[in-house]
């Protein structure tokens, strides 16, 4: 079995070298590492320089979203697996050899990884939380039922020629990554799930970058359902049941959340309460997973970020469903060194 590793990378300077060396230093050395460089104007060329003939470097002159590097790159994928993740991004050590033994199973289409935050501030402090309840808890349920909402972005890996035939770059949503999950989903294919098959990203660390990631993990995410649901989508049972919790008591929990402090501020203060004591709750077993007392402090200023992820939840269903204004502008987080 061929293994190849795919990286899109567009000014990166701060974090491809990190990225790379990962890739390199694997219990089970990866067959070839592609990394994309999409018009970058900082320091990313001439880091990469620096690995030789350990990488393959292709430069791609026109700069869109991130899906279109990742169609260039496939170009030159030979590997019988390919292995997508970020420049931002660090690959655990066993992570190929975990992804090797994954695809053992002749049945298995694609492998989704396990993602967890780079320590820095607050902020991804509360990344990390929703990291390991989003995926110690909710995909761990998603399998039960057998559908996986989404392979990350940073830690999925696909039989290469599935993916060519079965998949492919459509370039018309904001998440290429849960476009690629459904499309595997229609045609019935297995996603398995492996929890110890680990990755460590950089996520926002200002709360500009932070708010611009969500609109568009959430405005792709409807644009994905928009273009998705059909009926074999949901014609399954445990298919239907995630989707309608994430958009339909999506909605209505964050117009809850929005205009109950307005209708009656007493109710609200008792039900803000509530989900306070649940998050400190589950950020004690966060911690515990992730090995990470910081995890702890969440329960502060969640409420914070609930508000916010509520009112972004709800402008983008309007802008994407209601008004049809289809957002196709990719907004790269601000990378610090870390």
């Amino acid at each position: 079995m061929k293994i190849s590793i795919l990286i899109p990378a567009h000014n990166e300077e701060k974090s491809i070298a990190a990225c790379v060396e990962s890739c390199l230093a694997q219990t089970r050395t990866p067959d070839e590492i592609i990394v994309v460089n999409d018009s970058s104007t900082d320091q990313t060329a001439q880091i990469l320089k620096k690995f030789g003939s350990k990488i393959k470097v292709i430069n791609n002159v026109s700069r869109h979203n991130k899906s279109y590097a990742q169609e260039k790159g496939l170009e030159y994928v030979t590997g019988d697996i390919f292995v997508s993740t970020d420049a931002d991004t660090i690959l655990d050590s066993r992570f190929v050899e975990l992804i090797e033994n994954d695809f053992q199973d002749n049945r298995v289409a694609a492998v989704a990884g396990y993602v967890r935050s780079r320590r820095y501030n607050w902020l991804t402090n509360i990344r990390a939380y929703d990291y390991s309840i989003g995926q110690h808890i909710h995909k761990r349920a998603q399998t039960i039922m057998g559908f996986m909402l989404v392979i990350p972005g940073a830690a999925g890996a696909f039989r290469t020629q599935i993916f060519k035939d079965y998949i492919g770059f459509d370039h018309d949503t904001l998440t290429e990554d849960l476009d690629f999950t459904y499309k595997l989903h229609h045609h019935n294919l297995i996603i398995k799930y492996n929890r110890e098959a680990i990755v460590y990203t950089q996520d926002p660390s200002t709360l500009s970058s932070y708010i611009n990631q969500m609109r568009r993990w959430y405005g792709g995410g409807w644009q994905n359902l928009k273009k998705h649901l059909t009926l074999d989508l949901i014609s399954e049972p445990g298919r239907a049941l995630e989707l309608t919790l994430i958009y339909v008591e999506g909605l209505t929990f964050s117009l809850i959340l929005l205009l109950l402090p307005i209708i009656n501020i007493s109710l609200a203060l008792k039900v803000f309460a509530f989900f306070e004591l649940t998050i400190f709750i589950q950020s004690i077993y966060a911690a515990y997973k992730e090995k990470r007392p910081e995890i702890l402090t969440t329960a502060l200023y969640y409420w914070f970020i609930m508000l916010i992820n509520a009112s972004i939840f709800l402008e983008q269903f309007i802008k994407e469903i209601i008004l049809k204004r289809r957002n196709l502008i990719w907004f790269q987080p601000e990378r610090v060194k870390l």
